[in-house]
């Protein structure tokens, strides 16, 4: 008896006093577990306040490997129960490769309700099988300003070693790509946390103390909702991009980029079978035309064109230029887009019908080094500043940017070609709607901005962004009026190339343009006019403009792939576009007044 109590004895001072404090803690962790709370993302609307974007509950399954034993046969009911492949679910659990008995581990996101009621109704059978309740993201629009909203993904292993997103933990989504990744700090908030008790099967039995997580703040757009989706509807079943701009401040009202995407597609991981699609799909809907895609500017580069001359003192309003359809330069022959030629034509003239050879003479006249200068001074060959990320910068090409590129001289003809906006010159639809806009304003380059103002608690004011300017245009008082008015007459002239996108009530003032997508003969050009080409190899389709003429609230970039003419492609949606927004702020019921 004695040498039995002795072991008990010995047994119980191993216990309580060397092991005790390992016992106790295991003991505490038992019964008193600490689970975080995650923080609602911030809301994002648009510039009234109609909201885009919120956040919904998502029915999150997962498991505590702890309170699941045993562990097969608790993964062998759940599967037969949610009809889920049990080697999925085993998957999800040896994917974590530091698993925590205590840590939850994620076995599906967002179960539907049906799946919820199945796992509440067998939860006594299901020992360590919990549903977390998390705040996940719903874009309200379906596929509305999807380029300019972005979507969210999983954080990496990499991003977190980086230390960059200090309240993120695995399993977390971060902002991937527009508004959702450029304000991520704004939008996600901090997360909170409760301490709560739990009996031996991991249920719930009271909660002990709560940290209330601190929502993001909200995020008000520059961009008009309705605005948007006319847009949209516009571009649908095309290529292309549309951007609308307030020329007092900059403020981008809409900017469409079609084919979109679907960003419910990426929460929660896009499938491998979606995300192929999209990348083999032609029309790119991943990447934002608007900012991303760079094109020749075609005849829309003539305003620059134009500036160039009447600054350096090339052309003046009585110069006057014969157009008969062809100008010979060197061995070669340059020809106007309208074959029998324009006649005598004057600065106005040549903007208001778009002609080639005056331009052809201006180029040559000025030189491509000088057409560089000029284009760069109206915001060309460099990214505007907006607040996205991937914009391109487009291209303005020099005799030493050539030398540099391709190691050969520049040769006078290619002068000819950058003059009309074709040979190397690229931009994006974005910096023509800046150029425009800065165009209609007499002159002001603003930096586009899609973040109107930021709204720290819900309740509270939004505190706005000021608008700011990047400079101005080099051109005069002078130059711009005569520029205006011939880009009035594309409109409201006799011959001018948009004459037929005229809004009644409305004096407007634009640019065509057609950008040739390869080079081609000109028995070839004549031949594809009885026979259809190829869709990937027609013209692309350029319209800007701005409206009122006399005070402008909007200016307007619009870019069709392929739509082969600017005038019947592009200044129809961009018409639109301008007769849209002039109904949102009630222009014309004011004027009728």
């Amino acid at each position: 008896m004695a040498v039995a109590f002795s072991i008990l004895l010995a047994r119980f001072v191993y216990l309580q006093v060397i092991k005790g404090e390992g016992y106790r803690h295991l003991s505490a962790n038992n019964c008193i577990r600490l689970q975080s709370i995650p923080a609602p993302r911030g809301l994002i609307y648009d510039r009234n306040g109609a909201l885009l974007v919120d956040n919904r509950p998502s029915f999150d399954l997962k498991i505590i490997l702890k309170d699941a034993t045993p562990v097969p046969e608790t993964l062998s009911r759940l599967s037969r129960l949610m009809a889920v492949p049990v080697e999925e679910l085993q998957e999800k659990i040896d994917s974590k490769s530091r698993r925590r008995k205590f840590k939850p581990i994620l076995l599906k996101r967002n179960i539907s309700r049906d799946q919820l009621a199945v796992v509440k109704a067998h939860a006594f059978d299901l020992p360590g099988v919990i549903i977390d309740v998390e705040p996940r993201r719903n874009y309200i629009h379906e596929k509305c300003a999807a380029h300019v909203l972005g979507y969210l993904g999983e954080i990496n292993a990499g991003e977190l070693k980086k230390g960059n997103f200090p309240d993120v933990r695995s399993g977390d989504a971060i902002g991937r790509d527009g508004v959702e990744k450029e304000f991520e700090t704004v939008l996600h908030g901090k997360r909170g946390g409760r301490q709560v008790e739990v009996d031996a099967t991991g249920r719930l039995v009271r909660v002990l103390s709560t940290v209330d997580p601190v929502p993001g703040q909200n995020v008000f757009l520059t961009i008009d909702l309705e605005l948007q989706k006319a847009a949209e509807t516009l571009l649908q079943g095309q290529s292309g991009a549309v951007v609308a701009l307030d020329p007092a401040t900059g403020d981008v009202l809409c900017m469409a980029s079609s084919p979109a995407y679907n960003q419910d597609d990426f929460i929660g991981g896009i499938s491998h079978e979606k995300w192929r699609v999209l990348q083999e799909d032609p029309g790119h809907p991943m990447t934002n035309k608007a900012i991303q895609g760079e094109y020749p500017p075609a005849s829309t580069y003539k305003i620059v064109s134009a500036i160039a001359g009447l600054e350096e003192g090339v052309v003046n309003t009585h110069t006057s230029r014969f157009c008969s359809g062809r100008h010979k330069y060197g061995n070669r022959t340059y020809r106007c887009w309208k074959k029998w030629g324009h006649g005598d034509v004057d600065i106005f003239g040549s903007l208001e019908q778009s002609c080639d050879i005056f331009y052809y003479r201006v180029g040559e006249d000025v030189g491509v080094d000088t057409l560089a200068q000029y284009a760069r001074g109206c915001g060309l060959g460099k990214p505007t500043g907006i607040e996205l990320r991937k914009e391109r910068p487009g291209l303005v090409p020099t005799a030493a940017w050539k030398k540099r590129r391709f190691g050969v001289s520049w040769q006078g003809g290619e002068t000819l070609s950058i003059a009309i906006g074709q040979g190397f010159n690229l931009v994006t639809p974005l910096q023509m709607a800046v150029l425009i806009a800065a165009v209609g304003n007499k002159g002001t380059l603003y930096r586009p901005r899609i973040l109107h103002s930021i709204q720290a608690r819900q309740g509270e004011d939004p505190v706005e962004e000021s608008p700011e300017i990047t400079g101005g245009l080099p051109a005069g008082k002078e130059t711009l009026r005569i520029v205006r008015e011939g880009l009035r007459r594309v409109i409201h002239g006799k011959r001018g190339t948009a004459r037929s996108v005229k809004i009644d009530g409305v004096t407007m003032a634009g640019k065509t343009g057609t950008a040739q997508v390869f080079s081609m003969k000109k028995k070839d050009r004549d031949r594809s006019k009885n026979e259809p080409l190829d869709y990937l190899l027609r013209d692309h389709a350029w319209f800007v403009c701005y409206a009122p003429v006399e005070n402008p609230v909007i200016a307007v970039s619009v870019i069709i792939e392929h739509g082969e003419h600017g005038s019947t492609a592009a200044a129809p949606v961009a018409s639109q576009v301008v007769k849209t927004w002039l109904d949102r702020i009630g222009y014309f019921e004011n004027h009728e007044k």
